[in-house]
């Protein structure tokens, strides 16, 4: 393997070791010997095998933020380390209160599956590129490719083929825009579904409520391959496709200015029903509106707003539907 690294007080010995073997196979030097000994070492157990992809995907993400002005011998075990931490630190506060397996298995619930939406769930921290409540940012993914997040919105490095650069929305939503024909298709999976493009822009919608997910894809520029178990469609500009755990759904046609208003700042709704508007709404205010009046929830709201002025939209609700807000610690807010 190649240099030898401090293991650290977070990385267990096999985590360390998985450090050495992906630099070694990154680095393009391995011999047939060499990389034969890598995939013993991964496929010994499964821990082995969880420790190596950890490494491998923490190196994905240093080619793309770093690699390039450092080489191919940097090191990147600094932030390895700090996969290991947060890793720890979450280790940590699932096992606080150990002695009782009832809070051990809520707190791991509650990792998973966050009440309410209060807190990211594990996948999203897990998360190479995310987005918190409110917040938008664009980075750049390869060398030619855009992506504009919007709140709330996790992205995760996959390994590219031969073929593709590949990336995953665990959460949110995603704008991706090329420059020029790429070399390469960029790859877009969520939810077990895979969005192909190779030139263009398109937007990626993956929400996901208690029961399922959902995601939308959405054609501006070029054109776009969609992928969902046997099924295809393919998409031109103005077009829009949706599967969830059925199928894929009819390609419809959408109005791409109010489509694109969210990377402007601006949240449009007509004719929502305020079930729908306060889900949306939740995701670009912290802690959460509740809807406590199922009648209400049907009620229709149109209008545009600005995503940082979420608390005017609020009185706004309780003047137009004459709804009453009741305001709990933690940023609740109970609409009825």
């Amino acid at each position: 393997m190649s240099k030898e690294h401090g293991q650290g007080p977070d990385l267990s010995r096999i985590e360390h070791e998985a450090v050495g073997w992906v630099q070694k196979v990154a680095s393009g030097e391995a011999t047939p010997e060499e990389l034969q000994a890598a995939l013993r070492w991964r496929t010994q157990s499964s821990l082995h095998t969880k420790a190596y992809a950890d490494a491998e995907r923490v190196w994905s993400r240093m080619g793309v933020v770093g690699r390039a002005q450092h080489g191919r011998d940097m090191d990147f075990v600094g932030p390895l380390k700090e996969f290991g931490q947060r890793k720890a630190a979450l280790n940590r506060r699932m096992m606080l209160g150990g002695g009782a397996a009832v809070i051990g298995t809520a707190a791991v619930y509650g990792v998973m599956n966050p009440p309410l939406g209060l807190w990211p769930s594990l996948s999203e921290l897990r998360a190479d590129f995310r987005t918190g409540t409110g917040q938008q940012q664009t980075i750049r993914f390869v060398e030619a490719v855009a992506i504009d997040l919007n709140t709330q919105t996790s992205l995760a490095i996959r390994p590219a083929t031969a073929r593709e650069d590949c990336i995953e929305l665990i959460a949110g939503e995603a704008s991706f825009a090329t420059q020029g024909r790429l070399a390469r298709s960029l790859a877009v999976f969520a939810a077990n579904g895979k969005t192909v493009s190779d030139s263009g822009r398109f937007d990626v919608r993956h929400i996901a409520t208690s029961d399922h997910a959902v995601v939308n894809v959405t054609c501006f520029e070029g054109q776009l391959r969609i992928e969902f178990r046997d099924d295809v469609a393919e998409l031109r500009p103005g077009q829009r496709v949706g599967y969830d755990g059925v199928g894929l759904s009819e390609i419809g046609t959408v109005d791409l200015a109010v489509e694109s208003e969210w990377r402007r700042g601006i949240v449009e709704f007509r004719s929502t029903p305020l079930a729908d508007a306060v889900e949306e709404m939740n995701r670009y205010r912290p802690g959460r509106i509740i809807l406590v009046n199922p009648a209400l929830g049907r009620r229709l709201l149109s209008g545009r707003f600005r995503i940082d002025q979420m608390e005017r939209v609020l009185l706004q609700l309780e003047h137009t539907f004459q709804a009453k807000l009741q305001r709990l610690p933690g940023g609740i807010v109970l609409l009825s």
